[in-house]
């Protein structure tokens, strides 16, 4: 047993901390100086002006694997949240997991889908697009029809989806590979004049693929070389193109930048990315892709189908990912009742205004003016709106089933919430804040709804 040295006479004995705990308390400290240094000393980044209502973005943030083989729908099917490939019924006429027979067809006979890889306990690891390869991007691999596919996945993630294919593939009979940037590239497409004419929210997803290929512009179905698959994650988000070689698209429409295509996610509350869909963290309801139309509820076994399934049945998602506005701390009541971009959150002068860039991603969303529990966590965003993850009792006026709100009912024109920075939580002295109001877009409300009616504990 160590000895510790006696006090010396009129000085206060110091509590002993051993050294483990001595050297977790130093990188604690350490953190969090450079932390708050950067955070109060952060150089405001330009945000986009305000993107056209019609245009089209090559996106850069997206990469491109190519799976093809005789073994390739099967092994996708077993590793990823929707179905590549039909599944006969049982015996007993019902399908896996005691679903019902399935009245409408699956997303297997579709051009291409929107899907996500899980890991083990059901957290999401990629959210993705699956195209039917039509483009023989393959090249010299044997595979026949149906059987080569290309995968479109974050762009910081395309090597660790590669690992995870690897990891998985075993014996299968299949090739894979990251495709090189010059080669294929995903490009996005959108006309807001065509948004008058969209299908409802609640049409089934393969039923509004097929009513928005019919009435895509002529322009579009006459590209070559390309796969064409109309965005049905919300509506007026367009149309996804993924287009051989290098060159750009030949269309009649103002040419834009990844950054304005996110903005126009944002506004329509669709998250994308490893950024914004946090890696072997978030879970696949929370990120709405169950309403937007990535997950198969009725498809057998896949990795991470058992929290999800549960989930579903259980019939209760209390957080989503939802569009917010950012606006200044110093504003009264009421909150900004519409989101609307702006390249900045306040307005002045350009060279000190704060954007959404410039806050933190992860930071915890309070009650402004009071203590509580948190409402939300703030994700990520560009001028004055961005994605958070929020509490719906506690941010919006949806209710959920068979639950009762903790505390008073939310109200629209008092309830404030902010997002603080750059201190410690306990001081106010340099730190830095920002309101944020959470909106509830049409289309997700009555795909909830639509939820709710179908779910299995009603």
């Amino acid at each position: 047993m160590p000895i510790l040295a006696r006090a010396s006479p009129g000085r206060a004995l110091r509590p002993f901390v051993c050294q483990s705990c001595q050297q977790s308390l130093r990188r604690q400290q350490r953190q969090f100086s450079v932390s708050s240094s950067r955070a109060t000393t952060t150089t405001p980044h330009p945000s986009p002006p305000t993107p056209p209502p019609s245009g089209y973005a090559h996106l850069t943030s997206r990469r491109l694997i190519s799976v093809a083989g005789p073994d390739a729908p099967k092994f996708l099917h077993g590793i990823i949240t929707q179905s590549v490939i039909d599944e006969p019924a049982t015996s007993g006429g019902r399908h896996r997991h005691n679903a019902p027979p399935r009245i409408e067809a699956t997303m297997a006979n579709a051009p291409g889908f929107y899907a996500g890889f899980l890991n083990a306990t059901g957290r999401v690891l990629h959210d993705i697009f699956v195209y039917r390869d039509t483009l023989g991007l393959y090249g010299t691999v044997t595979a026949g029809d149906n059987e080569a596919f290309i995968v479109e996945v974050d762009a910081t993630q395309v090597d660790t989806l590669a690992r995870h294919i690897k990891r998985y593939k075993l014996r299968s009979k299949l090739q894979f590979w990251v495709l090189e940037e010059g080669e294929c590239a995903a490009w996005q497409v959108w006309d807001d004049s065509l948004s008058s004419s969209l299908p409802p929210p609640s049409t089934p997803h393969q039923q509004l693929q097929r009513l928005l290929l019919e009435k895509a512009p002529s322009r579009l179905s006459q590209l070559k070389d390309s796969i064409i698959l109309p965005d049905t994650r919300a509506p007026g988000l367009g149309y996804r193109v993924i287009r051989r070689g290098e060159g750009g698209l030949d269309l009649d429409l103002n040419r834009a930048d990844d950054a304005a295509y996110r903005v126009r996610r944002y506004l329509h509350g669709v998250a994308e990315g490893q950024a914004e869909i946090s890696r072997e963290q978030a879970l696949p309801l929370e990120s709405n892709m169950d309403v937007e139309g990535g997950i198969d509820f009725r498809k057998g076994c896949y990795v991470g189908q058992e929290l999800t399934i549960r989930t579903k049945h259980r019939g209760v998602v209390r957080k989503r990912i939802l569009p917010c506005l950012l606006y200044p701390t110093s504003s009264s009541p009421p909150p900004p009742q519409s989101l609307e971009y702006r390249p900045s959150i306040s307005e002045g002068d350009e060279s000190q205004a704060l954007s959404a860039q410039d806050i933190p991603s992860n930071l915890s969303i309070g009650r402004y003016g009071a203590k509580g529990r948190s409402a939300g966590t703030w994700l990520t965003g560009l001028g004055n709106v961005g994605l958070a993850l929020c509490r719906l009792q506690i941010m919006t006026d949806v209710e959920l089933p068979g639950e009762t709100a903790a505390g008073a009912s939310y109200d629209p024109s008092k309830d404030e919430f902010v997002v603080k920075w750059g201190a410690e939580e306990q001081s106010e002295s340099g730190a830095q804040s920002a309101k944020i109001k959470a909106f509830v877009p049409d289309w997700l409300r009555e795909r909830l709804r639509e939820n709710d009616a179908s779910s299995p504990a009603h």
